[in-house]
Parts: C-alpha cells; sequence; structure tokens
C-alpha cells in the first residue's frame, strides 16, 4: 500500500513538474555537466543579423564589346564570394536598355570625357543570377540614353527581381534576416536623389529610419582617375561638375540616422572612416569595366566589402575580400594587394577616425582588454572582451564578437 502511494504522488510530481515547463538537471559533478552545481541556464537567444555585402563600379557596353559568354560566366571566379551575403549590392553605371539617344550625340558611343554605356535588358538577369538583389542607379551614367534608357532599365531590373535605388526621394524597402532595411542613392544630379542637396538628403534619412531598422546610404560622389586616392575634404569638382562633398555629406546622414555608408565614383579604391562608430566606405574602386573603364596600376585594385550588422544597424564585424580587374573582369587576388592599400588610406585619410583592417581583410573593430577573460555565459553568447578608455582609466566591457 505504501509503495503504490509513493508512485502515484512521484507520478503526480513528475506530471506537476512536466507541464510547468522545468527542467531537472544532475546536480554539481554528475556525468556530463561538471561544474554546473545544479544550476541550468537557458542558452540566450543570438542576435539578429543581416550580412550584406558591397562592390564598386558596373559598366558594360553592347557597342563596345560585352564580355564573351555573358556576364555570368565572366564572374564565375567570383560568383561564390557574391552569394556569400544574405543582400548584394552594387553600382550599375550605364543603362540595361536599347535604342535612343546617346547623350554624347546620335549614334556616338563616347571618347575623351563623355563616355555613354548601354548594355542589354537581359544583363538584368545575368546579375540577379551572380547574387546581386539592389543596385544603385544614382550616378552620372543611369540617364546615358536619357528618360527612355534609364525607364527600360528600371523594367528590365524589375523583371529580373533586382531591387534598385537611387531616384529623387526614392526609399527602397528589402527585408533579410528578419530586419527591415531601407537603401538610399544620392549622386550630384537633379535627375537623382541629389547629393548636393544635404538638407533634403537628411529629411529622407530619418523618413526612411521611422519605417526600417537598418538604413544603408549609397553615394556616387568624388572626381575620378588613378590620382585619387585619397578622399579631400571639402567639395571635389571634376570636368566642370560640381561632384560634392563626401565626407560632408557621409557624416550627414549618418548623424540623421544612417547606420552605414557605400560609396563609389572615383573609379579607384579609398579609405573607410569610422564615424561615430559607423562604417564609410568612400570607393571600392571598379568591379565590371570590360572594354568600358580603366584597367591599369591602382584602376585595377577592386574589392567585395562584406559587413555584418546587428537589428540595430551597428557594425558587428566585417572584411575586405580583395579583387583584381583583368581586361575589366573582377578576379580574387590572392596577394591582398588591395586590402592592404586600403589600410594604408585609411590610416592617413582619417587617423584618428579608422579601422584596424588586417592583411587578409578582416576588420578589428575593438581592442581586445589584456588578461580578461570573458564569462561562460558570455562566450555562449559570442561576446568578447574589450577595453574601454574613459575618464583616465580603463574600463572592461562585453560586445558581440562575429566572423566572416
Amino acid at each position: 500500500m505504501y509503495r503504490r502511494a509513493s508512485r502515484t504522488r512521484i507520478a503526480g510530481a513528475l506530471a506537476c513538474v512536466l507541464t510547468s515547463g522545468l527542467v531537472m538537471t544532475p546536480a554539481a559533478g554528475a556525468a556530463g555537466h561538471p561544474g554546473s552545481g545544479g544550476r541550468h541556464h537557458r542558452s540566450p537567444a543570438q542576435p539578429r543579423t543581416v550580412t550584406l555585402e558591397w562592390v564598386g563600379d558596373i559598366a558594360l557596353s553592347t557597342q563596345r564589346g560585352l564580355p564573351p559568354g555573358g556576364l555570368a560566366r565572366a564572374l564565375a571566379p567570383v560568383a561564390p564570394q557574391l552569394h556569400d551575403a544574405q543582400l548584394t549590392l552594387g553600382n550599375l553605371e550605364g543603362t540595361l536598355s536599347s535604342g535612343g539617344t546617346s547623350k554624347c550625340g546620335p549614334g556616338s558611343i563616347g571618347g575623351g570625357t563623355c563616355f555613354a554605356f548601354q548594355a542589354p535588358p537581359s544583363t538584368a538577369f545575368q546579375l540577379r543570377r551572380l547574387g546581386f538583389r539592389l543596385v544603385n542607379q544614382a550616378n552620372n551614367h543611369s540617364e546615358d540614353y536619357g528618360p527612355s534608357g534609364r525607364a527600360q532599365t528600371l523594367h528590365a531590373l524589375a523583371a529580373a527581381g533586382i531591387a534598385q535605388t537611387g531616384l529623387p526621394a526614392e526609399i527602397t524597402r528589402l527585408t533579410a534576416g528578419g530586419i527591415r532595411i531601407a537603401f538610399l542613392g544620392f549622386a550630384p544630379y537633379s535627375y537623382d536623389a541629389n547629393l548636393l542637396d544635404i538638407a533634403a538628403a537628411r529629411a529622407l534619412v530619418r523618413r526612411a529610419r521611422r519605417r526600417a531598422s537598418i538604413v544603408v546610404v549609397i553615394i556616387h560622389a568624388g572626381a575620378e582617375g588613378a590620382d585619387q586616392l585619397h578622399t579631400p575634404r571639402g567639395t571635389q569638382f571634376y570636368l566642370g561638375e560640381n561632384r560634392g562633398n563626401a565626407r560632408a555629406f557621409a557624416h550627414a546622414v549618418i548623424n540623421a540616422g544612417a547606420s552605414i555608408v557605400f560609396g563609389s565614383g572615383p573609379h579607384v579604391i579609398r579609405g573607410i572612416e569610422r564615424y561615430r562608430g559607423h562604417l564609410i566606405a568612400y570607393s571600392l574602386g571598379n568591379f565590371v569595366g570590360y572594354h568600358t573603364l580603366g584597367g591599369q596600376g591602382v584602376l585595377s585594385q577592386s574589392a567585395i566589402l562584406r559587413v555584418k550588422l546587428n537589428a540595430k544597424g551597428r557594425l558587428m564585424a566585417a572584411r575586405w575580400l580583395s579583387i583584381r580587374l583583368d581586361d575589366g573582369l573582377p578576379r580574387p587576388e590572392p596577394s591582398e594587394r588591395s586590402a592592404k592599400l586600403v589600410a594604408t588610406l585609411s590610416r592617413e585619410d582619417f587617423p584618428g577616425d579608422h579601422y584596424v583592417i588586417r592583411p587578409d581583410g578582416r576588420f578589428r573593430l575593438a581592442h581586445r582588454a589584456r588578461g580578461h577573460q570573458p564569462s561562460r555565459r558570455s562566450r555562449a553568447r559570442g561576446y568578447e572582451p574589450v577595453a574601454r578608455r574613459r575618464s583616465g582609466e580603463v574600463r572592461l566591457f562585453t560586445r558581440p564578437s562575429f566572423s566572416l
């Protein structure tokens, strides 16, 4: 009788435990749980993140000749890297269209100081096959073949499932990893969201921020050429055009709520700035320039910039993947020459506000604190120790550590 009652009480207790959702754990020193002390800690959920990739200028021309075998085949050596992000972005220079009148004159594809780029609308499907999810249309070549050329380009991109941004007052929204992201493109032209109107740009960023967790700003700014590696202070002019004040603009949109700024335009690599904890990549140079863009010396240096952001837009990890252009087509660069170049330019142009970029292209976002090890719980959440100097003393804190 006693044994039956005991079994009944034990069964009832077990049912109560299971119903309440409690989990019984072995005592300290039990097999498989050394040093647990009988306590059970639920593994904290990893923070939500999204990985983005940004490449530089993409310019193709039917009249000048397209890559043999098509764009997707020509870029096969870098296709795996382009697929390593949730969203891959690029700057599309020129139109995906047919017919129309070139801005350089009837029947002209340009030369000297005027160039017009036009590739077949089917190019959009090859870009999508390569992994591109969004392209920037705010640049000096988006209307190379007038409003008709741009309209055809927008239609081709939409048909291929590629989003675009950069029209006046345009905010493009995408969702990745459960995070809402807004994209805005700017260039110093009235037919684009105008980079010269900083007040309007700030207002547009604030509007985007109200309906997105992350705001990505893309700029096309600065003078062009092999002698334009450094990011100057103040406004730049090129061929009589006001190409904007890239630093002032980037700082203004960050202050207005942008999470990160990606840049293009100079056709060469420029340094990366850390401004108020946000990354500003002023230029990655050319990415595709088969028979269209110069590709000698520093003009052949390029990259894929991969970044990981959390749901609040904070940079969690970054890596510069070195690329070189071979006849205007991107190829992996095992020597990491462009990673070394961008590290040097970042130190020189932003001596107090840059990231340490290692020879393999990985960014060091903060310095480890010497002699301090994170707790087991912190390591489980992916945190590493970091030292921060404040008011003359070094204080230890932790921040998430991710790799790319």
